[in-house]
């Protein structure tokens, strides 16, 4: 099937053609007909399988028509709403890149980051608003943004968007959108709370799902490492000077976690930048921009990462914490061996993650290649490691010694 065959008209094929697309993927193949069909719907797609466009492409289709001519007086007929700030900024070079032939107009707004110039370009008025919840509603709030005009709501990795606290935003934003509004919710898996969204707010809803959710892609090599937690950043420092070449992310649960990593890596002489949620909106445009030019090869990062990064040919992905949902592995790894490429995924595991891989294997189905042969090995018996505080005392608390009860005074 090509994008022709989906009734899509000439400036979006141009669009696409020139962003260098051929053929649709299974996703877009499914979806974008039944968007244009204005109907309600629940898609799952691993990451990676060109879910921005499947909504993107037909919502400018929808919109193409109705475009006025002047940007004065357009009023926001489609919004996307997303989790994080990185994916919001992906999502709206999207939409720019496949309205160039259009008179469109699309903008993103995101907290982090000064409140003005967002509200000076949305007075001039646009066609398409990609946001995230927290700033949606505070310019909401402040008569900065009208919703009663919208045609089609986005939610964008709703389950993500879910696990971060966003249920009663999410909620509220759907409630300021007309009833009239075609809604779509896109999500890698499809947990509880994601249909218990879905039943609140679709109608009638057709479900597309491609690809089972837990699966991860075939073109990823998956291997792992056991190693005492006390050896993981040797052991790191080893894999990375032997076994990985060229553009590498690495997972670590903390903000302190990724800190001390990228502290250690720099005065190893690696070319590193971070991402995490406590560095400023600028700081973390500039970590991704330094990555994606190549001027650094190794970004580390938490899972603010995990999903809102787009990479053209990410060479590998570092597990250097095993993530304690088993869905999380998946949308790490996802970030290698998109669009036909091939990659790699490397894991640590220490004695207190076992459970964790345990139950990644059981989502994906998957045993990971174990290496044994580098030089710090977990003993394969080793138990969780527990802190003993040697200045603990052998009592437990509010225990008392049989001479202090004695000598107390009751009361009764």
């Amino acid at each position: 099937m090509s994008f022709k065959d989906l009734k899509l008209n000439k400036p979006i094929l141009r669009a696409v053609a020139n962003a260098g697309y051929d053929n649709p993927t299974l996703v877009q193949e499914k979806t974008i007909p039944f968007v244009l069909a204005k109907k309600d719907g629940i898609i799952s797609a691993q990451t990676g399988t060109g879910k921005t466009a499947a909504f993107a492409l037909p919502i400018i289709q929808s919109l193409y028509d109705q475009q006025v001519a002047s940007k004065k007086g357009k009023k926001i007929k489609a919004l996307v709403v997303s989790p994080t700030r990185e994916l919001a900024v992906q999502i709206a070079e999207n939409f720019k890149t496949y309205t160039e032939f259009t008179n469109l107009t699309s903008t993103v707004i995101f907290g982090g980051t000064s409140v003005d110039p967002q509200k000076e370009i949305l007075k001039k008025g646009i066609d398409i608003l990609i946001a995230t919840p927290g700033r949606l509603l505070d310019l909401h709030k402040q008569d900065a943004i009208n919703l009663d005009y919208v045609e089609t709501l986005v939610l964008d990795e709703a389950d993500l968007m879910l696990d971060m606290g966003f249920f009663d935003d999410v909620s509220k934003i759907e409630r300021l959108c007309p009833k009239t509004k075609q809604t779509l919710l896109f999500s890698a898996t499809i947990p509880f709370k994601v249909e218990q969204l879905a039943n609140s707010i679709l109608k009638n809803p057709e479900r597309i799902e491609v690809s089972q959710n837990s699966s991860t892609s075939k073109d990823v090599n998956q291997f792992l490492f056991y190693v005492p937690k006390k050896d993981k950043i040797e052991l790191c420092l080893h894999v990375l000077r032997n076994s990985i070449k060229g553009q590498i992310i690495i997972f670590r649960r903390t903000k302190y976690g990724v800190n001390k990593l990228e502290e250690t890596l720099l005065k190893n002489g690696f070319n590193v930048s971070s991402l995490h949620g406590d560095k400023s909106q600028s700081d973390r445009q500039n970590a991704l921009n330094s990555f994606k030019k190549k001027e650094t090869n190794i970004l580390i990062a938490t899972d603010v990462a995990a999903r809102g990064i787009d990479i053209d040919h990410l060479d590998a992905v570092v597990n250097f914490d095993l993530p304690s949902k088993p869905e999380t592995y998946v949308h790490r790894i996802g970030r290698t061996a998109r669009a036909g490429n091939t990659g790699n995924a490397y894991s640590l595991c220490s004695a207190d993650e076992k459970d964790y891989l345990k139950h990644i294997q059981q989502l994906i189905h998957v045993q990971l290649d174990v290496i044994d042969n580098h030089p710090y090995p977990l003993d394969p018996s080793a138990k969780k490691e527990v802190h003993k505080n040697p200045n603990k005392s052998k009592y437990k608390k509010g225990r008392k010694s049989e001479n202090s009860k004695k000598k107390k005074k009751r009361w009764y």
